[in-house]
């Protein structure tokens, strides 16, 4: 898991940040801009954003909107986390199969300028939903846990 949420979203950045300032010496100061370097920073983002998240996840570091839910009592708040993390689950779960179809089907067409496969592109996508379907469902038996027995690991 460290491979895939640390390691390849920090190297994908590093290449989308080396990237990113090559372009720019190229279209400003020897004024010929390149092709290549906007299909390496959109794939880098991607790669760095959705593996990126799973990190987050996993340190519960997202932005949270919390205004209302403060307020409840900590059951509640269990209620709450419970209902939430079922709604997403489900959503994610629902999700898979068309986002793997689609991904086995982009499989065919190829970047413009790289001619990278864009199932490759797109394939953290697919493990993001994995990575985050586990994690939730982790924190949804920690939640039914706490609320059945009143204790959280």
């Amino acid at each position: 898991m460290e491979c895939i949420e640390i390691y390849i979203p920090t190297i994908s950045f590093a290449i989308l940040f080396i990237v990113f300032v090559i372009q720019v010496f190229f279209r400003y100061f020897l004024n010929n801009p390149l092709t290549w370097p906007f299909e390496v920073t959109l794939i880098g983002f991607i790669w760095t954003t959705l593996l990126g998240a799973c990190l987050a996840q996993r340190n519960r570091e997202h932005v949270e909107f919390t205004l209302i839910y403060d307020l409840m009592p900590a059951k509640w708040q269990g209620k709450m986390r419970i209902l939430a993390n079922v709604l997403i689950i489900t959503a994610f779960i629902i999700g898979l199969y068309p986002s793997w179809d689609f991904i086995q089907f982009m499989e065919f067409e190829k970047s413009t300028v790289l001619r990278i496969p864009f199932s490759w592109i797109f394939l953290p996508f697919f493990i993001f939903l994995i990575i985050i379907i586990g994690r939730l469902t982790i924190e949804l038996f920690q939640d039914i846990k706490l609320l059945l027995i009143g204790t959280r690991n």
